[in-house]
C-alpha cells in the first residue's frame, strides 16, 4: 500500500481488511440515484476494482439524486457510467474502473469473476434476471429499490428495501419479494417498469445499507451466518427494520428457482480470504 492510503479510521473492520477490500471486484448494474451512491461509497472504503454498467445518459430529471452529476453533465448528456467513474477516480485515483454504457446482458463477462453484484435497476423482471446471473456465477446479489405510493389524496408513503441473497440460500422469489403476479403484471406491459419517483436521501440510505451488507460479507468485521438479509425502509418515519414478510423455511427445503447443475456456478470463482 502506498502512503496516501490511510484507512486507520476503518481499522475496526479487522485484520487485513484494507487488503481484502483493495482486492475486491464489485459490479454495479444501474448508475442512477442508488447506484451512484454505492459507487461513491465503495471508492471511499477502498474497493480496488469497480465495474459500472448502465446504458443511459443523464437527463435533467436525474439531477435531483445522481451523486457527482453537474448541470454541465445534463447539457452534455454525459453517460451515467462516466459520471460515476469520474466520482470514483476523484476519490481514489488508483482504483481500477471499468465503465460500460451498455445493457448488463451485453457485458455479463464483467460479472463472472466479481465478488458481488449490486442491482440498482427499475422493475421486477430486471431484478429477477440480475439475481439469476449472480447465481450462475456463484456470487452474492444485493438489491435496492424504493417506491412512493399515494395512500390518500395528497398523502404519500415513501418505502424501500435492501435485499441481499447468496448462492445456495433463499432467492428473492423464495422470500416472496419477486412474485408471479408482480412479474406477470410487468410482462403484460412488455417489461416496462414505468417511471418511479426517486429522491436523493432515500437512495442514499438504501445504498448505505447495501454497502454495509457487502462489507459484512467480505471483511473480518464479524461473522455473517445469515442466509439472506431483507431490510425495509419507512421513509416517512425514517426507520429501518427487518422485513416480516419472509417465511422461507415454511415453504421450501431448498431454493427451487435457481437450482440444478446446468450452467449454474463458476468453477473458477473464489472469494478473497477472510483473515481474523
Amino acid at each position: 500500500m502506498t502512503d496516501d492510503r490511510d484507512f486507520t479510521r476503518q481499522s475496526f473492520l479487522g485484520p487485513n481488511s484494507e487488503q481484502i477490500l483493495a482486492g475486491a471486484r464489485a459490479v454495479i448494474a444501474g448508475l442512477g440515484g442508488g447506484g451512484s451512491h454505492i459507487a461513491q461509497q465503495l471508492a471511499h472504503v477502498g474497493v480496488g476494482n469497480i465495474r459500472l454498467i448502465d446504458p443511459q445518459s443523464i437527463d435533467k430529471s436525474n439531477l435531483n439524486r445522481l451523486v457527482g452529476a453537474t448541470a454541465d453533465d445534463v447539457k452534455c448528456s454525459t453517460p451515467k457510467v462516466a459520471i460515476a467513474r469520474r466520482t470514483i477516480l476523484g476519490i481514489r485515483p488508483w482504483i481500477e474502473v471499468k465503465a460500460e454504457q451498455r445493457k448488463w446482458q451485453e457485458v455479463d463477462h464483467l460479472i463472472r469473476d466479481a465478488h458481488v453484484l449490486f442491482g440498482c435497476v427499475d422493475g421486477y423482471q430486471q431484478r429477477d434476471y440480475l439475481e439469476g446471473a449472480a447465481r450462475r456465477f456463484g456470487i452474492p446479489y444485493i438489491d435496492i429499490g424504493m417506491d412512493v405510493t399515494e395512500v390518500a389524496y395528497g398523502v404519500f408513503a415513501v418505502a424501500g428495501q435492501m435485499i441481499m441473497t447468496r448462492p445456495g440460500c433463499p432467492c428473492m422469489r423464495c422470500l416472496g419479494f419477486l412474485t408471479a403476479d408482480r412479474l406477470a403484471r410487468e410482462e403484460n406491459r412488455y417489461g416496462d417498469a414505468g417511471i418511479n419517483p426517486q429522491v436523493v436521501w432515500t437512495n442514499g440510505m438504501l445504498a448505505s445499507l447495501a454497502v454495509g451488507a457487502f462489507i459484512k460479507l467480505l471483511t473480518p468485521w464479524f461473522s455473517v451466518n445469515d442466509h439472506y438479509t431483507w431490510l425495509e425502509l419507512d421513509g416517512n418515519s425514517q426507520t429501518i427494520s427487518a422485513s416480516r414478510q419472509p417465511d422461507y423455511t415454511a415453504r421450501f427445503a431448498s431454493c427451487p428457482h435457481h437450482g440444478g447443475k446446468d450452467g449454474v456456478g463458476d468453477p473458477f470463482f473464489a472469494l478473497p480470504s477472510r483473515s481474523r
